[in-house]
């Protein structure tokens, strides 16, 4: 008799804890005598897999076993590889699909047509024809997307949520958010020097297209000043602000930490280049945006340092690991009861299953009102009884 066989698979960008994930999977299927395929660079692995071609299995599907993952726990990124790929929209096709009939659609911007094609078909006859029962998918906004169109699909799937903007709906916490944050407050501690010995206002940039989770906590745990998507502030009163408390400093100097999709009055995030499979644009970098109107309106030396693609590297800690190991494990137990459609979660700080977010409703968004003084620009530190351990609840 076959045994059950299962996939995994990360898709967008990398964080601290993925392979925490892919190691627990990998253990607990071996103990219960089931086959656990890594599925390599996320989807694209199931548009662009051809069955009947060696080189392309051995470039796509990975068997996971205790020798090959066993110390892959240790370090960061992804040892399935990952992709921003979106199976709806694919903009060009694989070699051996190219002339056949696959729905396609056209769309244009300016006096660009692009073409692209649904290879959900080909996900699905992937997935029948590599034996897949029950399939992990780890991700965040984008990839568990479309997990959930394939949850309606009939496919039995379960999601693990990651990213280290911890944005995703219906949990507390991603998987990648702690390191992101551990690592933001280091680097912010390192740079205080200096910024310091210059007596300029430093300015931070994080990730956060959406919410402001990173800003906000990295700047909870550094005492500093920060600026999130979720509250467009007043520039001439933030670079006041920064002003007061440079000059009340002994050692002159200030810092303040930019989401990349923060805005204020008159500004709002600019984007360049080519969107990607899901729509999306990369933001201009903010922090440069801010230190020219500080230098304008106040003649004041700024420094400014992008932190964004950092805080995505390294080991992970201590949090990151735990929260991976059991929200895998957690994917691992509801496989065996059957289950399908929904997602590894902290809610009200509890490991939880929640339903696969709806993507229609869109990122997950901080509550200003209890985390964020609107009149200094800082985040709450009063009145947190009460609240789970990451100080927002899933909804």
């Amino acid at each position: 008799m076959a045994r059950k066989r299962i996939g995994i698979l990360t898709g967008g960008g990398d964080v601290s804890g993925l392979n925490a994930v892919i190691k627990s999977v990998t253990y607990r299927g071996s103990e219960n005598d089931i086959e656990v395929v890594g599925l390599r660079r996320g989807w694209e692995a199931l548009t662009h897999l051809n069955l009947e071609d060696t080189a392309s299995r051995s470039h796509y599907l990975v068997p996971l076993n205790r020798e090959n993952t066993r110390t892959i726990d240790r370090r960061g990124g992804t040892v399935l590889h990952t992709s921003r790929t979106n199976p709806s929209k694919i903009q060009k096709l694989p070699d051996h699909l190219v002339g056949s009939d696959l729905p396609a659609a056209t769309s244009t911007k300016g006096a660009v047509a692009t073409k692209t094609w649904d290879l959900t078909s080909q996900v699905l006859a992937n997935l029948s024809g590599l034996g897949i029962e029950h399939l992990i998918a780890i991700g965040g906004d984008d990839t568990l997307s479309y997990a959930a169109k394939l949850n309606e699909l009939g496919v039995k799937i379960i999601a693990i949520p990651k990213t280290m903007d911890n944005d995703v709906r219906n949990t507390e916490y991603c998987v990648g958010f702690s390191t992101a944050i551990t690592r933001a407050s280091d680097a912010i501690q390192r740079q205080r020097t200096t910024v310091g010995s210059h007596e300029r206002i430093g300015i931070f940039r994080v990730f956060g297209r959406d919410a402001g989770f990173t800003a906000l906590y990295t700047a909870y745990a550094t005492s500093i000043r920060c600026v999130i998507p979720e509250y467009k502030i007043n520039l001439d009163k933030l670079i006041e602000l920064l002003i007061e408390e440079k000059r009340a400093n002994p050692s002159n100097y200030a810092l303040v930490l930019l989401s990349e999709g923060a805005e204020w009055e008159g500004y709002k995030p600019q984007e360049y280049g080519e969107p990607d499979p899901y729509g999306h644009r990369k933001k201009a970098n903010v922090a440069d945006v801010l230190a020219d109107e500080i230098k304008q309106r106040a003649g004041e030396q700024t420094m400014t340092s992008d932190l964004t693609y950092d805080l995505r590297s390294g080991d992970p800690d201590f949090i990151d690991k735990l929260v991976a190991l059991t929200f895998g494990n957690m994917a691992f137990d509801a496989i065996l009861e059957g289950k399908t459609g929904l997602m590894s979660a902290l809610v009200e700080g509890r490991y939880d299953l929640v339903p696969i977010p709806d993507v229609s409703l869109g990122p997950r968004k901080l509550d200003v009102a209890s985390t964020y003084n609107t009149e200094r620009y800082r985040p709450i530190y009063a009145n947190k009884r009460g609240l789970p351990i990451f100080l927002n609840r899933a909804s």
